[in-house]
C-alpha cells in the first residue's frame, strides 16, 4: 500500500476530456478511452478517504496561438480541446461534483502554467499529489513534474494514465520515478 495521508493528499485528475477520451474526440487515443474506467475507480477511493480532488481540463480559445513564434499547440496536434465545445468537458463517466471538486483550466501541458492550482493546493494543505489523466508522457508527465519543483510530493498512478503508444508511457513513467517522483498502482493505493 502506498503511503499517504489523506489530510494533507489530493487527487489530480489530468485532462480526462472528449477531445482525449471519446472515440469522436479530436484526439482520441485507444488507451485514453481505456484510462476512463481506472481513473473513475481512483475517484471513488480518493473520495471516500477524503482527499480533495482536482480536474484539469486543457481548454483553448481559437486564436490563443495566433501571436506566438515558437509555441503553437494546434501546429503540433490539431485544433483541440476549443472553449465553449464538447471536446473541452470532461467524459460525462468522470463528471465532477460541482460543489465538492475543484476545477482548474489550463492553456497547455502543465497544470500549474498560468493557473491558481498552486495557491489552491497551498491554501487546503496539500503536500503530496496523486496524479492521473491523459496524455502519460504530455500533461500528466508536465504536471507532476511542475508539482515536484513546487516542492509537492507527487505520485503517478501508473494504470490510471492514457497515452497513445506504449513507449511513451514507458518514457513517461521511467522518467517520474527516476527524476522527481514516486510510482504506484490503483491496487496499492487501497
Amino acid at each position: 500500500m502506498t503511503d499517504i495521508n489523506p489530510d494533507n493528499t489530493a487527487l489530480i485528475v489530468v485532462d480526462m476530456q472528449n477531445d482525449f477520451c471519446d472515440p469522436e474526440g479530436a484526439l482520441y487515443a485507444d488507451p485514453s478511452g481505456d484510462a476512463v474506467e481506472p481513473v473513475r475507480e481512483t475517484i471513488e477511493w480518493a473520495d471516500m478517504l477524503g482527499l480533495e480532488i482536482v480536474y484539469t481540463k486543457d481548454v483553448h480559445a481559437e486564436d490563443q496561438f495566433e501571436n506566438t513564434n515558437y509555441y503553437n499547440e494546434f501546429d503540433r496536434w490539431g485544433e483541440h480541446v476549443l472553449e465553449g465545445e464538447w471536446g473541452q468537458e470532461i467524459v460525462d463517466a468522470l463528471e465532477p461534483d460541482a460543489f465538492a471538486d475543484y476545477i482548474v483550466e489550463k492553456p497547455t501541458y502543465s497544470a500549474f502554467h498560468e493557473t491558481d492550482l498552486n495557491e489552491w493546493l497551498s491554501d487546503n494543505d496539500i503536500d503530496t499529489v496523486l496524479v492521473c489523466g491523459t496524455l502519460a508522457n504530455v500533461c500528466v508527465l508536465h504536471t507532476a513534474s511542475d508539482a515536484a519543483l513546487r516542492d509537492y510530493r507527487p505520485i503517478v498512478i501508473e494504470d490510471a494514465v492514457g497515452y497513445i503508444t506504449e513507449d511513451d508511457k514507458e518514457y513517461a513513467l521511467h522518467h517520474a520515478e527516476w527524476l522527481f517522483g514516486e510510482l504506484t498502482t490503483t491496487d496499492e493505493l487501497r
